[in-house]
């Protein structure tokens, strides 16, 4: 059936009756949560929001990592017509606080311990006045007041939804609010993006079209619920009857697709990238990489033919693919049928690699605003170096300076509480994504660049760092690369290391060091990057070339605010963050260029 709201799913995966409709791991062990088991846990969560006085319009939050709860809260708050209210479970205190009072919920549901010790901490800085513990946690120690534990309603509750409650849930309409999901705010303060029914519904009767999704396929839930992609494929999935095994921790996720084994593999792109670093690093010794790069030559030859869905069959491919690839689809599980990319720019060359490895990724594109997806590579139209072609239920054009202008029944409502930023936000009706791109002559759609991201140099010349960045981590010994230098003379690349490389890099070279910072300021480590930067720069105009690199010892992640939960650069932050060093390589360049 079509969807028009999300409810339509809850009432699909009751009709499925699945004995695998999730998956959770306790204790070691694998466990199963079936269709029935699933719409009673809902049905009791209903229960004791309604004892709440949660109605339709009300603000709910849940705060914590993916795990079938959040599923099904998130199920039982939309079933009241009611407001979910994602909250990153990696946010400080503070943007705790903002996220809850900026919305207004009334309940939070909270994962552990920790984190409702962070709810109790910020509680008179909201409204709320009710939270729900997922994990079982000792109330009474805790001294906590106005606290339930999900697992006593859910499992000693209703076993269905009485008449009344079903009603009013089959009532609510496709321009009900469904949704507030706060942006993870690249370049400002996060805004609260309200999503309706029918703008989710809508894309994900589209956002699939072409792939195989069915029951007795498996997929791992690790992208954090939090962020509109991860939400949006897990609804996609339940609702394709597709099991899905949650995975809370992203440390965790190697050893979740070993043992889960599935069939559809969706991620962002810097889970792509630790997957070919991996490889990279397995590949270092001389035999093994002559092996390797042998391989390689032979996956280059075929990659056409992967590219167009099929598989090589030449004696050649064969074997470098028992001795090599094989090896890399094995680590992630080894029975992966489909992979899908979002949520960042994958870069051409990474897609290439994996192309020559003998896998097809199907990057795909879109914006928490358009709930998600604007365009997405499919098995039947897949063109490398694009996101695919537009949803058919969508419009895209191109403005005059290259931003990405959409419209359709997906774009979001408005921002919460902000009319101006609203009203600024659309042209004539059209939605301006910030993202700059064009679309060829075959209705493929590419990505260049975030349009406030893009760097004017002092001499007038716009530089497009993204692009730079994603062929800058194509080398192991890269974790993260910033490109910098907006209204300055010349662009640079702050670089924080992959320490592990890095390290037995300079064990093999008898570099000693005694920590990172030593590490770092070694000069044999700087002449090695300043290599990698130079390779990178033979494929870049004049004005484009990165002419100094400023290695940090620090690894940029969501915990310490340089990434953003979704693992995107927070340039701004990282650039405040460094200021004082990058003054002083400016004033040292002053005198004299020495790279060009």
């Amino acid at each position: 059936m079509s969807l028009a709201t999300l409810n339509d799913i809850f009432f699909a995966i009751t009709e499925l009756n699945l004995d695998r409709a999730m998956l959770y791991r306790e204790d070691g062990k694998w466990l199963a949560i079936s269709s029935s088991t699933l719409h009673r846990n809902i049905a009791g969560t209903v229960r004791a929001l309604q004892d709440w006085g949660i109605r339709k319009g009300d603000r709910v939050a849940i705060l914590s990592e993916n795990r079938p709860e959040w599923s099904t809260a998130d199920f039982a708050i939309l079933l009241l017509g009611a407001v979910t209210v994602p909250v990153y479970a990696t946010l400080t205190p503070d943007q705790t606080a903002y996220t809850l009072h900026d919305s207004g919920a009334s309940v939070v549901f909270v994962s552990t311990e920790h984190q409702l010790h962070k709810i109790q901490s910020i509680l008179s800085q909201t409204q709320v006045r009710g939270i729900i513990a997922m994990d079982r946690i000792e109330l009474e120690k805790e001294s906590v007041s106005n606290c339930l534990l999900m697992d006593q309603f859910m499992a000693q509750g209703v076993d269905t939804l009485d008449t009344q409650t079903e009603s009013l849930a089959r009532s609510i309409q496709s321009d009900d609010l469904a949704t507030i999901i706060y942006t993870s705010g690249t370049t400002g303060t996060s805004k609260g993006v309200m999503l309706t029914h029918g703008n989710m519904a809508s894309n994900i009767n589209f956002s699939l079209l072409g792939f195989s999704m069915r029951q007795g396929m498996s997929s791992v839930s690790f992208l954090p619920l939090s962020h509109v992609t991860a939400r949006h494929v897990d609804f996609s999935m339940l609702y394709h009857g597709v099991t899905l095994a949650y995975c809370p921790f992203m440390e965790k996720l190697a050893e979740t697709l070993m043992e889960v084994r599935p069939t559809l593999c969706v991620a962002v792109p810097r889970v792509y990238e630790k997957i070919y670093a991996k490889t990279e690093a397995k590949a270092h010794g001389l035999a093994k990489r002559a092996i390797y790069q042998w391989a390689l030559s032979i996956g280059r030859v075929n990659k056409p033919a992967i590219l167009a869905g099929e598989t090589p069959a030449s004696p050649s491919w064969k074997l470098a693919n028992h001795l090599v690839f094989s090896k890399i689809r094995a680590g992630m599980g080894g029975n992966v049928e489909t992979f899908i990319s979002g949520g960042a720019p994958l870069g051409r060359e990474l897609a290439e690699w994996y192309a020559t490895v003998g896998i097809r990724i199907h990057e795909g594109y879109g914006l928490t605003e358009t709930a998600p997806v604007i365009a997405v590579n499919t098995p039947e139209n897949h063109r490398l170096g694009t996101v695919g072609k537009v949803l058919p239920n969508l419009e895209v054009r191109i403005a005059d300076d290259g931003e990405i202008l959409v419209r359709g029944p997906s774009i979001f409502k408005a921002y919460w509480n902000r009319p101006d930023e609203t009203q600024n936000a659309f042209l004539d009706g059209w939605f301006k994504t910030g993202d700059i791109g064009h679309i060829d002559a075959d209705g493929y759609l590419s990505v260049t660049d975030r349009k406030k991201e893009l760097i004017k140099t002092s001499g007038g010349k716009f530089i497009a760092p993204q692009p730079i960045e994603n062929s800058l981590k194509l080398n192991p010994l890269i974790g993260t690369a910033a490109v910098l230098g907006d209204k300055r003379k010349f662009a640079f690349v702050i670089v924080s290391p992959n320490f592990a490389m890095l390290e037995d890099w300079a064990r093999t070279n008898d570099i000693a060091f005694s920590s990172r910072a030593e590490l770092i300021a070694n000069s044999h480590v700087q002449a090695l990057y300043d290599g990698v930067v130079d390779q990178v720069n033979k494929n870049l105009a004049r004005f484009e070339k990165l002419k100094r690199v400023l290695l940090v010892a620090d690894e940029f992640s969501p915990d310490n605010g340089a990434l953003t939960p979704t693992m995107k650069l927070r340039r701004r932050v990282i650039e405040e963050r460094y200021r004082k060093q990058i003054d002083d390589l400016y004033s040292q360049a002053e005198a004299t260029i020495t790279r060009v």
